[in-house]
């Protein structure tokens, strides 16, 4: 997010879906670039993979309504970062990323919130890398 080693915090006020009581997380650096960790605070068994899906999908868009924006206090565009969470599968192969619930950080303050994209194009099961597997199947 900040190009840094340094952990961020960030509050989501609402929670993320199905984590509702989790609302203060860190943002550090995974190990492999691009990816960060997101790591609640209040449940230490409770972390997500997450990265910036302008990263991997360049066509990637969403229109977040304003009433969302001014949840979070953003002032400018510019302020806001888009990450979206990544599902490792059990075989660590096709990863997805969930490009429909995206989370929208301010970053100049650090609150955050996941928003759910009306656009039907974007799924909580985006393929990483589309690599079709030995049966045909794509992830």
């Amino acid at each position: 997010m900040n190009n840094s080693l340094e952990t961020v915090k960030i509050n989501f006020p609402q929670g993320l879906f199905g984590f509702e009581n989790c609302t203060l997380f860190s943002l550090t650096e995974a190990e492999y670039n691009p990816f960060y960790w997101l790591q609640s605070e209040q449940d230490k068994t409770l972390s997500f993979l997450v990265v910036d899906p302008f990263i991997f999908f360049s066509d990637y868009e969403l229109d977040i309504d304003d009433t969302s924006l001014e949840a979070i206090k953003v002032d400018s565009p510019s302020d806001v970062v888009v990450l979206t969470i990544i599902t490792i599968p059990g075989n660590g192969k096709n990863l997805t990323a969930n490009l429909q619930g995206p989370l929208v950080i301010n970053k100049t303050n650090n609150m955050g919130m996941q928003v759910i994209l009306s656009d039907s194009k974007w799924t909580t099961k985006h393929c990483l890398i589309a690599e079709t597997s030995k049966d045909g199947d794509k992830c």
